[in-house]
């Protein structure tokens, strides 16, 4: 299958052997964006969201994703998080609010789609806590800013 590790030679879908590699010390660093409009940014910064704590709903929603991405990507290996933190980055003339999700392993394969769990989800808890303020919020640039360890090496978004 053109080298696509996730399907077999007759084509279909399997996990990964990952037995035979190293045990290493793996990062990624991932960030997203959403964008609202003034009323929904001044409710974020001011604590002012009918929901409660926007951002802190968000951090601790992401970190839950993050731990829970194998559950919710198919074929991803269950990774033992030795960390994973999530900040938020205030961009006041655009409203924009940025994610920024920081995991770390001791594993055999990488934390890449844990950082991006992390990052999405954050940004969906905010779009549902702020839903009734504005439904015309904008997602967007999730990405992989930064990957550590493993056979690859370093990866660093240019």
């Amino acid at each position: 299958m053109n080298g696509f590790t996730h399907f077999d030679h007759e084509g279909n879908a399997i996990m990964v052997d990952v037995h035979e590699k190293a045990d290493t010390y793996r990062v990624a660093i991932a960030q997203g964006t959403i964008t609202v409009n003034k009323e929904v940014f001044d409710a974020i910064t001011h604590h002012t969201a009918k929901k409660g704590d926007v951002l802190g709903v968000a951090r601790i929603a992401g970190i839950m994703a993050a731990k829970k991405n194998a559950e919710l990507i198919p074929l991803c290996h269950i990774i033992a998080l030795t960390d994973c933190e999530v900040q938020f980055s205030l961009d006041v003339a655009n409203h924009q609010i940025t994610a920024i999700c920081r995991t770390s392993c001791v594993g055999k394969t990488g934390v890449e789609m844990e950082a991006m769990t992390g990052v999405s989800v954050a940004l969906l808890t905010i779009y549902d806590m702020c839903k009734a303020m504005d439904r015309s919020m904008v997602i967007s640039g999730i990405q992989l800013l930064e990957k550590l360890g493993g056979k690859s090496g370093h990866y660093k978004k240019e």
